[in-house]
């Protein structure tokens, strides 16, 4: 595997394949590649990659740092891990993606990072790495999912009633009148990957629709805080999050594909940019970034997870999302968890004006200027 070519990145980043990485070859971005330069590392979402942090590299570079994002276990120029459906899930649980991410930094000859700064999925291993290694990862910035805290586990239970099952909200969302799904439960589902890559629409028309309707540029994206974790609630969401009992994620998209208008305007996501992600995923499938749906929906990650208990992360922590981004709420209660107990040095929460839920594609000048001013503002 080659790295990506120069000719489709900014000036100042460059792509190299890291071998050997706790069974992996990793593939990497960086910019500013002094090894004496502070690092900060960028851990991207789903479906996306390294790529997606291509305009916040060259800012931290010119910043003074070296920054570096790596496509993530499962994700496209990184090899050594399987898309088989069937084969052994272990390999996704957080612990061992928070290897990957130790590994490539000492590869690099860095023993600490400045910041851990995570998007989307990849603010679960910048939360993780966060709270299990402050020593190494020195502040925390998240993007667009909110951390609640570790799992919790039961307390002062001894010669009590068992606590009663919460209720199956899966089964009330399909009994709906409208009938819906969880979309993190269908991203599981044996069929997700086959259903998306090879979308009817094809693969460009998909990802540009999925990144349409989750961006500021879908005008109805406008969330608030739900009441709790009810199907009732849940079903409030748009149909990318609570999708039809019926359909899958490619159908659903194809609703809110934009118009050719709509596509010349959305300067973030240019179509050659676009065909950068579409090429990764057709090689590569889905599945990769689907395990990591597997793995948490499984309840294979909680048990592990449970050995952080009560644990809070200390470091200097920000949040920056897009204003209209139900990233922010889709686990009703996680934002006022992650500002009132699970962080207990949060400096700002930044809700970015013009911003879905990629908000450091779609408002690439104010996030690197909200990252770079926390990094400035709380250096020791």
């Amino acid at each position: 595997m080659q790295p990506l070519p120069s000719s489709v990145l900014p000036a100042g980043v460059r792509a190299r394949i890291l071998p050997g990485i706790n069974g992996l070859d990793i593939h990497v971005l960086e910019a500013g590649f002094d090894k004496k330069a502070p690092a900060v590392m960028l851990f991207h979402g789903f479906p996306e990659i390294a790529y997606s942090w291509r305009k916040v590299l060259p800012a931290l570079a010119a910043a003074g740092y070296h920054a570096i994002a790596p496509d993530l276990r499962g994700y496209g120029r990184t090899t050594g891990w399987s898309a088989d459906f069937d084969a052994d899930q272990i390999g996704f649980r957080f612990t061992n993606l928070l290897r990957d991410a130790i590994g490539v930094l000492f590869a690099l000859g860095h023993r600490t990072a400045e910041a851990a700064v995570g998007h989307d999925f990849g603010s679960s291993i910048a939360s993780y790495a966060s709270l299990a290694r402050p020593d190494i990862f020195k502040r925390m910035a998240l993007m667009s999912a909110p951390f609640p805290g570790p799992s919790s586990v039961p307390f002062d239970t001894a010669g009590k009633p068992a606590a009663p099952k919460a209720p199956d909200v899966h089964a009330a969302l399909g009994a709906l009148p409208r009938p819906r799904k969880h979309y993190q439960w269908y991203q599981s589902t044996r069929e997700a990957n086959e259903e998306q890559w090879h979308a009817k629409q094809g693969l460009h028309n998909f990802l540009r629709a999925y990144y349409h309707y989750k961006s500021a540029d879908w005008k109805a994206n406008k969330p608030y805080e739900l009441k709790g974790w009810t199907a009732e609630e849940l079903a409030k969401m748009p149909t990318y999050y609570v999708m039809d009992l019926a359909e899958g994620m490619a159908e659903t998209v194809a609703k809110q594909m934009p118009t050719p208008e709509e596509i010349a305007a959305a300067k973030w996501l240019t179509d050659d940019e676009l065909a950068v992600y579409a090429g990764e995923y057709e090689r590569t499938g889905f599945q990769g970034g689907l395990n990591w749906y597997r793995a948490r929906t499984s309840g294979r990650v909680t048990p592990e997870l449970e050995i952080f208990t009560g644990r809070t992360i200390d470091q200097p922590s920000t949040f920056i999302s897009g204003k209209s981004d139900w990233g922010n709420y889709q686990s009703p209660g996680a934002l006022e968890k992650m500002q009132k107990s699970a962080c207990t040095n949060m400096k700002e929460i930044h809700m970015v004006e013009g911003a879905g839920h990629w908000v450091q594609q779609e408002q690439a000048a104010e996030v690197s200027r909200l990252l770079i001013k926390f990094l400035k503002e709380t250096n020791a």
